[in-house]
């Protein structure tokens, strides 16, 4: 039976929030945060209905949680949570995907519950220590793994890497046959209905959200649900909206089948790695993120666990491969390295890099039987032989983002083709006639920094000075600018900026310094200040509109100098519509 209550904080000054708390399973317990008036889901669309953050509390002879919720949930959470367990007597918490807001709560969680164990996938756990800077006791899972809390409660995890992030695992409990995908088949919905019994009111919703998280990455969900086809399933406990029970078959057959139809159209990159072996699911997440950028779809294999007859299918249908060196010391995967080798054909875009493992196939011989066999290389070979930084993780995802553009280019057979010649003429140049300024956009995040030459700027607020500026989604400053993030807006000077846009208008390799021999001084929110520009704006990005092919970056600006205040800004004037 279920039992549910709630409590709800209803105020002029704020939005209404409430916890709903359901037994749905012998000795399982949800705590769903309702967020009634949510709006809008981080960068990515606008909600319709709100939506909901499920957390879900088993008792065995050991206690676990699975994820949290949104950090504005904490004291309505907390409370609820209390109520059902004593924090002290919590064992494990398993986190199944590290976004704010699954994760939001896990730092005040861990500063009441030390003694808490977090399970994760070992590229979660290396985000969760950026998050919550705290020492914490961590079980690193793959998939096949099992924890056994007692009572009935066998808890196997199986990976879902890219569904919607990196990180991403599905817990399943064999003895109540609950499946917890966490963003996997959710949905942004929000109201008191545990459970989906009106389907047609959950559709437009359920089809929303698999469009913008993801259809980017339908293969990856094909290569979830083949995990999970033989598992028993009773329910489905998501991390979003109602959970699934009275139409599970149906929702999964809409998963697959858009993702069958998604995956016949686009264009993918195999991405081959050894999961269990050095950094390699790291960089090759890294990696995978920005080939993502360019319009393609990954699928990512695992030495480990995947088989010949697979490897060859994947190796001859990819339009680009990526291979993370395996171990010299696991003769049972050369085989696998063979196969993919007599698979690829000319032509064909490959990139390869070493996992710091310590045991690496040696690089650069591979490297020249790739060109032996006329595979282009999309990247120069990436060694590493350290510890990953944040650098690292840079210059992989710039890597990937060329290999990606690498491949579209190969793809293309000529010029951008219109529709008809009145385009060209027409529409085409009269885009092309909405002049605009010239800036150059700078950004730092730690030891990383990018920077662009950007044209399409326009102010969009006075109180506070708003602005906006549309960032093509493969360039490599875009990871620099999720919402929170900070940037220089650097406006160039007419007649003096011949110099910097020349700089700036080059193709930088991964990794390359981007301010190499030009005079930059930090701001205060440590961006670069360009010393020849004109004036700069320090700017914080508020939220990001998806625009095609571009992302509109809409930020604040707090701060700001003019170095000349007669000088007059530079002025872009161009004769197509169709590019800058």
């Amino acid at each position: 039976m279920v039992v549910s209550s709630g409590l709800r904080l209803d105020s002029p000054q704020a939005a209404r929030l409430s916890v709903q708390v359901a037994a749905i399973a012998p000795d399982s317990t949800a705590l769903r945060c309702l967020d009634w008036d949510r709006d809008r889901f981080d960068i990515e669309f606008e909600l319709r209905n709100g939506t909901t953050y499920n957390s879900f509390l088993l008792k065995g002879e050991k206690i676990a949680l699975i994820d949290t919720a949104h950090a504005k949930f904490s004291d309505l959470y907390f409370h609820e949570l209390r109520q059902q367990v004593d924090l002290e007597q919590i064992d494990y918490l398993i986190v199944n995907h590290t976004e704010p807001d699954h994760s939001g709560l896990i730092a005040d969680l861990l500063a009441v519950a030390p003694q808490i164990t977090v399970v994760a996938s070992k590229v979660a756990m290396q985000f969760l220590q950026n998050q919550i800077h705290r020492p914490l006791a961590a079980q690193i899972v793959k998939s096949g793994d099992r924890l056994d809390l007692g009572r009935g409660h066998e808890l196997e995890f199986i990976s879902a890497p890219n569904l919607h992030w990196p990180d991403t695992i599905l817990t399943y409990d064999h003895g109540t046959q609950v499946l917890y995908t966490c963003d996997v088949l959710g949905l942004h919905y929000c109201d008191d209905t545990l459970y989906d019994e009106q389907p047609t009111r959950l559709e437009a919703d359920f089809q929303l959200y698999y469009d913008c998280l993801m259809a980017p990455n339908a293969r990856s969900v094909l290569a979830a649900l083949r995990r999970i086809e033989p598992l028993p399933i009773a329910q489905v406990a998501t991390g979003h909206g109602p959970l699934l029970r009275h139409h599970l078959a149906d929702w999964r057959d809409r998963y697959r089948t858009w993702s069958e139809a998604q995956a016949q159209t686009t264009p993918f990159v195999a991405l081959f790695y050894a999961g269990d072996y050095g950094h390699s699911d790291r960089l090759v997440q890294a990696i995978g993120q920005g080939i993502l950028k360019t319009g393609l779809a990954v699928e990512l294999v695992d030495f480990l666990e995947t088989d010949i007859p697979t490897v060859r299918e994947l190796a001859t249908s990819a339009a680009g491969l990526v291979v993370g060196m395996p171990p010299q010391d696991r003769p049972e995967l050369a085989p696998l390295l063979s196969t993919l080798l007599t698979a690829a054909h000319p032509g064909q875009t490959i990139g390869l890099f070493e996992t710091g493992g310590g045991q690496d196939e040696p690089i650069f011989p591979l490297r020249n039987r790739c060109q032996e066999l006329g595979l282009t290389l999309g990247f120069e070979p990436i060694a590493i032989k350290a510890e990953p930084t944040a650098a690292t993780d840079k210059l992989c995802e710039e890597a990937g983002t060329d290999l990606g553009q690498r491949i579209q280019a190969q793809a293309a057979t000529g010029p951008r083709q219109r529709p008809d010649s009145a385009l060209a003429t027409g529409l085409d140049q009269a885009l092309g006639r909405l002049s605009t300024g010239l800036y150059v956009l700078t950004a730092q995040r730690g030891e990383v920094s990018g920077a662009m030459l950007a044209s399409w700027v326009m102010q969009t607020g006075t109180q506070p000075p708003g602005l906006a500026i549309a960032v093509a989604k493969d360039r490599a400053i875009e990871s620099l600018l999720g919402w929170g993030d900070t940037f220089v807006l650097n406006v160039l000077e007419e007649g003096q900026s011949q110099r910097l846009i020349k700089h700036f208008l080059k193709r930088f390799p991964p990794g390359a310094d981007r301010f190499a021999g030009v005079a930059t001084c930090p701001a205060p929110n440590g961006s670069p200040v360009l010393a020849a520009a004109l004036a700069y704006l320090e700017c914080t990005v508020t939220h990001r509109l998806e625009a095609h092919d571009h992302w509109i970056v809409c930020a604040t600006a707090g701060a700001g100098r003019v170095a000349k205040p007669h000088g007059l800004t530079a002025v872009h004037y161009r004769n197509s519509g169709s590019h800058y």
